[in-house]
């Protein structure tokens, strides 16, 4: 596998990837990650265009971010109000920002974007550092499911459009726990090829990666609008919390 570049995936995808995430819900994500924060300060791990971050601003809450794209981050700046906010260049599994923070937002799978169990550890531990006492570490992903390649590979339709049609080709590596993926975009400009790596995790993994951060995790749930996650539920969003000694709890409790 290639050496890991933070900023490999938004060299591809910068300049459309707005287009790419159009039928992404956004009201629903906002209106809970606001609830969460309380007020609060929020950082955003892989903050890229601004899809949460500015609309959480427009709430009145202070948001900073990181994204390994430059890409990323000058379409976030040239947005109105995304040149407000303190966004840094680089790997959100170890930049460290300034401050202490409510609310830490990891969205849309990106945990899975970082190359292997090590760097998600980082990742979680680099969440805690930046929280506040009793501050929250959300991570949206999906669960994966190994079962819907066949041979090792698998051809799904993602959107299917009058005017735009995309289709995901992938290979499976379960002994590294890792999907090879390129996102085929057809419209009428011509056909975009978008590539990207997940090292995917089940959500027992991602809550032993809060443990070992000293996070507890306080719901999971199966999407943003809460409903409850269960047995066929094929994403998750789940709420780390660290724990506030003030409040009497232990680090690392149930």
């Amino acid at each position: 596998m290639p050496a890991f570049d933070p900023a490999a995936y938004g060299s591809h995808i910068a300049d459309i990837y707005d287009d790419t995430v159009l039928h992404l819900p956004t009201a629903e994500p906002v209106a809970r990650l606001a609830e969460l924060a309380a007020g609060g300060p929020v950082l955003e791990f892989g903050i890229g265009t601004g899809r949460l971050a500015l609309p959480l601003a427009a709430r009145g809450l202070t948001v900073a971010g990181i994204d390994g794209s430059p890409e990323m981050v000058a379409g976030l700046r040239a947005k109105p109000g995304g040149d407000l906010l303190d966004v840094v260049v680089g790997d959100f599994s170890a930049v460290r920002v300034e401050g202490r923070f409510a609310l830490v937002v990891l969205a849309v799978n990106t945990v899975f974007a970082l190359p292997d169990q090590a760097a998600q550890v980082r990742c979680f531990r680099n969440a805690a550092a930046h929280l506040r006492p009793g501050g929250r570490f959300v991570v949206e992903a999906w669960i994966p499911d190994p079962g819907a390649f066949r041979h090792g590979t698998a051809l799904r339709p993602v959107l299917v459009d009058e005017d735009v049609v995309v289709v995901e080709a992938a290979v499976l590596h379960p002994a590294e726990q890792r999907m090879t993926t390129t996102t085929l975009r057809f419209t009428e400009d011509g056909v975009r090829l978008l590539p990207a790596n997940h090292r995917y995790a089940w959500p027992a993994e991602l809550d032993l990666m809060a443990e070992l951060a000293g996070l507890v995790r306080e719901v999971r749930w199966a999407d943003w609008a809460g409903t409850p996650f269960g047995d066929e539920s094929r994403h998750h969003v789940t709420v780390y919390r660290r724990p506030a000694q003030e409040d009497g709890d232990v680090v690392g409790g149930a």
